[in-house]
C-alpha cells in the first residue's frame, strides 16, 4: 500500500502542475505545447497509479491505460459516461505522443480542462476509497 500512496501523491502533484498550466490566459504556442506535455505526464502518472490501485485493492488486472479505465468503471470508481470520457482521453493522449499536427494540438488543448478534471476526480476517488479501507 505504501507504493500506491507514493504513486497517488505523485499523481496529485502532476494534476496540480497541469491545472497551473491551464490557468494561463491566452497561452502562446509554446505554453500550449508545454501544457499538452504536462497532460501527457499527468495522464501517465494517473493511469499507473490506477493500475496499481486496481491490482492491490480491487484484485483486477489492467495492463494498459484503456484497460485501467475500463476496470475503474467495473470497480465503481468511474461511471459509465466517465469511463467513455476516460477512453476518449486515452485516445487524445495517444495522438499527442505519436504525431504532431497543429490542428490536433489545438483540438487536444481545448479539451484539457475536462481531461484535467477527470484525472483529478480519479485520484481523489481512489484516495477516498483507500481512506475508507484503512478505517
Amino acid at each position: 500500500m505504501d507504493r500506491l500512496k507514493i504513486r497517488l501523491k505523485e499523481s496529485e502533484k502532476a494534476c496540480k502542475t497541469l491545472k497551473d498550466a491551464l490557468n494561463i490566459k491566452n497561452p502562446t504556442t509554446l505554453e500550449r505545447d508545454g501544457t499538452i506535455q504536462r497532460f501527457e505526464y499527468t495522464f501517465e502518472a494517473v493511469w499507473k497509479a490506477s493500475q496499481l490501485y486496481l491490482t492491490e485493492v480491487e484484485s483486477l488486472e489492467a495492463n494498459s491505460p484503456k484497460g485501467s479505465f475500463r476496470a475503474l468503471g467495473e470497480a465503481g470508481i468511474l461511471s459509465a459516461s466517465e469511463t467513455i470520457n476516460a477512453l476518449a482521453m486515452a485516445d487524445d493522449r495517444n495522438k499527442t505522443v505519436h504525431t504532431y499536427i497543429e490542428a490536433v494540438a489545438v483540438m487536444i488543448y481545448n479539451g484539457l480542462k475536462e481531461h484535467s478534471n477527470l484525472l483529478d476526480e480519479i485520484i481523489s476517488r481512489i484516495v477516498k476509497k483507500i481512506g475508507e479501507i484503512e478505517k
